[in-house]
């Protein structure tokens, strides 16, 4: 018999999932990890109760964190994932000709466990010889790597939780710091309907760090609100700047370069309160 889900984002919104099965549930020392299969969406990874990626759409973030990032920089030879344990950036990170490595940096093992079992799709990049799975604190992590990365992503889940200090200023000094001197990073920062001032925050900090700061968006079925954003804070290069991109050589179900551009062009409503910052 199905059961709902009550996923709350705000005192006067919830969401509510119609669960057919439990597939996986476990208790880690981080989080409460489980694979739910949704009537709507598919097999889906939840963590502490909110549905963080489900099959039917994990394509559209994770295509948009990664590939955006990764055809600005000229020659991303070494990237950085922090978090992403369904494996779904790094999947399509090793997509791209010019990338040798990709690190994850995924600090619970029970979630790579769960989804190397109950999310291939995703989970198919563990196995891809470009990508290094590390079961580390990130935080950690970045601060003992410095100088090391052509580009970061930060996979994180919501700023609660074990992920709290990945949306602070002192985390993108240590991000800025595990750059190359041409290096550039991508931070996934909530929907624009609800999280306005986590948005704010979050540019503040990354354009006070670093000279290139931008914001860009992406739509998904799964995630409050539905239009939702991502952070970049470059050391050189600006994707506003970027002429023609590198051909794509490879296949995506979302992501193309007319999106690349597209995804750049801001509502009026958020452009005018980043300028106020």
């Amino acid at each position: 018999m199905p059961i709902i889900l009550n996923e709350k984002h705000s005192t006067g919104l919830s969401m509510n999932w119609t669960v057919d099965k439990v597939l996986y549930h476990q208790k880690s020392d981080f989080q409460e990890v489980a694979i739910l299969e949704l009537q709507e969406l598919g097999r889906a990874l939840a963590l502490d109760g909110a549905i963080q990626v489900t099959v039917k759409d994990e394509f559209v973030y994770n295509e948009m964190i990664t590939h955006v990032p990764l055809f600005t920089h000229p020659n991303p030879e070494k990237v950085l994932i922090i978090g992403g344990g369904d494996g779904g950036a790094a999947r399509e990170a090793a997509k791209h000709p010019k990338v040798k490595q990709v690190d994850m940096c995924e600090i619970d093992p029970v979630v790579i466990e769960a989804c190397r079992e109950y999310l291939p799709e995703m989970s198919v990049s563990y196995d891809n010889p470009k990508v290094n799975v590390i079961t580390k604190d990130g935080i950690a992590f970045i601060k003992n790597n410095p100088n090391t990365y052509d580009v970061i992503i930060i996979d994180s889940s919501d700023p609660v939780g074990p992920a709290v200090e990945l949306f602070q200023k002192q985390f993108y000094t240590d991000v800025r710091g595990a750059l190359k001197e041409d290096g550039l990073f991508v931070c996934q920062s909530e929907s624009l309907f609800l999280h306005m001032q986590l948005i704010k925050d979050v540019y503040t900090s990354i354009s006070s760090l670093f000279p290139v700061a931008r914001v860009y968006t992406s739509t998904n079925a799964t995630y409050p609100g539905f239009l939702w954003s991502y952070t970049m804070g470059s050391k050189k290069y600006d994707p506003l700047e970027k002429g023609e991109l590198e051909p794509q050589t490879f296949q995506t179900k979302y992501y193309n370069h007319d999106l690349f551009k597209a995804s750049f062009a801001l509502p009026n409503f958020l452009k005018e309160e980043l300028e106020q910052k």
